[in-house]
């Protein structure tokens, strides 16, 4: 039986996102924070080890390990990384490894718009059809929906910080995008479809989510066991063999790796939850409500099983953001389909808020850059001052003429939307995603130095550095994390021996954590810590034997 869908849409409703605008704001998301900044601390910086450590030649390919240790799971991420260090020697290598990555977010990007775009060409989808014409035509209608999807995904605040480091879950969220994007062009597009799934999943295996490849690869053949369309039954040969190739791939890289935590709270998974899927999530949960009647059907299916395995996996994982992150394109997806279901008075009330955040977030940055270079207003500076010990502001005309031109191009956006009523589709989450855009933007050109001195390991090393003769090149530094490890490989340029113990250890300096006990045969040179850091048990402690 046809049931009547919950979506009414009249032709003015699927006006075209222009095309250029919409390139613009993904260039305004996507670029900022490529240039000018180090690899920053914790998994940002230890990916980028692993890359280092390849293109340097102190690992091989096929394992990449920083100070001796190796990396968990598949090495193809970080041959993306070294593949473009060594291709672009004319780059700074944290550069360099970057572009490639620029480009798996432009992937991700892509995907979501063309997976959502054929979900919505589905029946099921469309509209309800006028008794005298004048309903949106189909591909219209898609293409309205699509942008939608876009426009969620880039408003993700979850997807912000993740999706602009070089870590192994980016190319994970490119693989699973692809994956969604073959299932849902499988009734209209079978080559590609099918070459989309082939791929995905051993992308996705070797890259360290072999559980996750085989979970959704399962779903999808479930999936397309019971879809009424023969072009998706006949998909399911070529599921078979993603499935078999991920498997293949997850046993060749050693990606199997037993990770599940327990003890996760339901208040922690619930704040998390609010706040790295907003605001796709709650349009998510609004179309799984307004289309329930046709929860069965493929458009709602598709996004769903793929949204649910991530979920699944962040709960087993102690609420892993990283793990969560892979769900953000299915939400961005089910986000679409609540546009044609929302009242007047919820999308104002939306957009009022979008204003109201964004630009507060606009003028604090404004604030606190004229603070640094002005000393106007007096607090911002001496704030930055007492947390960032050493840190001397840096002016940059481009960084100015790029806030300049961000915050210009908001006010147009606010303008325009709040100018008189809009019929878009589309429409409610323009100002989400112009804020996100322009939130980072402006903090990644007005607010960069600050920020990279801050999170940066750089400063560190260098004040580790001026305690230690140049001549040495050996560095023992047992139990030290990898993105410690890293930083003392990159940024001091020493052989650091992160395994074994200092009774063994053939250098003539070590580094210990501060509080750890002085071994025997060894004496204490110095402590050092992060100029940010206001804990007096923090930084580690400088060794050398006598």
């Amino acid at each position: 039986m046809n049931l009547p869908t919950p979506a009414i849409v009249a032709e003015r409703g699927v006006e075209r996102l222009p095309r250029l605008a919409l390139i613009l704001l993904c260039a305004a998301y996507v670029l900022p924070g490529i240039f000018g900044r180090d690899p920053w601390r914790n998994a940002d910086l230890t990916a980028f080890g692993f890359m280092a450590s390849i293109a340097e030649g102190r690992a091989p390919w096929w394992q990449p390990a920083i100070a001796g240790i190796p990396a968990d799971g598949g090495p193809l991420p970080y041959w993306l990384g070294a593949l473009a260090i060594k291709a672009l020697p004319f780059l700074d290598a944290p550069v360099a490894a970057r572009l490639p990555y620029a480009l798996v977010l432009v992937g991700v990007l892509v995907a979501v718009w063309y997976a959502c775009f054929h979900l919505a060409r589905t029946d099921a989808a469309q509209p309800v059809a006028f008794a005298f014409g004048g309903e949106a035509q189909a591909v219209d209608y898609a293409r309205a929906l699509a942008d939608g999807a876009l426009l969620a995904l880039m408003a993700s605040l979850g997807l912000l910080q993740l999706g602009h480091e070089t870590t192994p879950e980016l190319v994970q969220l490119l693989a699973v995008s692809v994956y969604i994007y073959g299932l849902a062009a499988a009734p209209f597009r079978m080559v590609r479809s099918r070459v989309a799934v082939l791929a995905a999943l051993p992308v996705l295996a070797a890259s360290g989510a072999p559980t996750v490849a085989c979970a959704l690869g399962l779903l999808g053949l479930l999936l397309n066991h019971r879809s009424s369309y023969d072009e998706a039954k006949a998909q399911r040969v070529w599921l078979l063999g993603a499935l078999t190739a991920a498997v293949l791939a997850a046993w060749a890289f050693n990606g199997w790796a037993w990770r599940v935590q327990a003890g996760l709270q339901l208040g922690s998974l619930l704040s998390l939850l609010a706040w790295f899927c907003w605001p796709a999530g709650p349009l998510a949960l609004w179309t799984l409500w307004r289309w329930r009647l046709h929860r069965l059907r493929r458009h709602i299916t598709v996004p769903a099983i793929a949204m649910l395995v991530p979920l699944a996996a962040c709960i087993s994982m102690d609420g892993s953001e990283r793990a969560l992150l892979l769900a953000l394109p299915s939400l961005a997806i089910l986000a679409a389909f609540a546009l044609p279901t929302l009242s007047r008075s919820v999308a104002a009330a939306v957009d009022w808020f979008c204003v109201f955040i964004f630009s507060a977030v606009a003028l604090f940055g404004w604030l606190y850059y004229l603070s640094m270079h002005t000393g106007w207003p007096a607090r911002p500076l001496a704030n930055l001052k007492r947390l960032a010990e050493g840190f001397e502001p840096q002016f940059s005309m481009l960084a100015l003429l790029m806030a300049i031109a961000a915050t210009a191009a908001w006010l147009a956006l606010v303008r325009w939307r709040t100018a008189r009523h809009r019929h878009a589709l589309w429409k409610s989450l323009a100002l989400p995603a112009g804020g996100v855009a322009l939130g980072w933007l402006l903090v990644m050109s007005l607010l960069l130095p600050p920020l990279d001195y801050a999170r940066s390991l750089a400063p560190l090393v260098a004040r580790l550095k001026a305690r230690m003769p140049d001549q040495v090149t050996c560095l023992a530094a047992p139990d030290q994390g990898l993105a410690t490890l890293a930083a003392l490989e990159w940024h001091g340029g020493w052989q650091v021996k992160g395994r074994g113990s200092l009774a063994t250890s053939t250098c003539s300096y070590a580094v210990l954590s501060a509080g750890q006990p002085t071994p025997p045969g060894w004496q204490v040179v110095a402590q050092v810590k992060r100029p940010t850091d206001r804990s007096g048990g923090a930084g580690l402690v400088l060794l050398k034997r006598p």
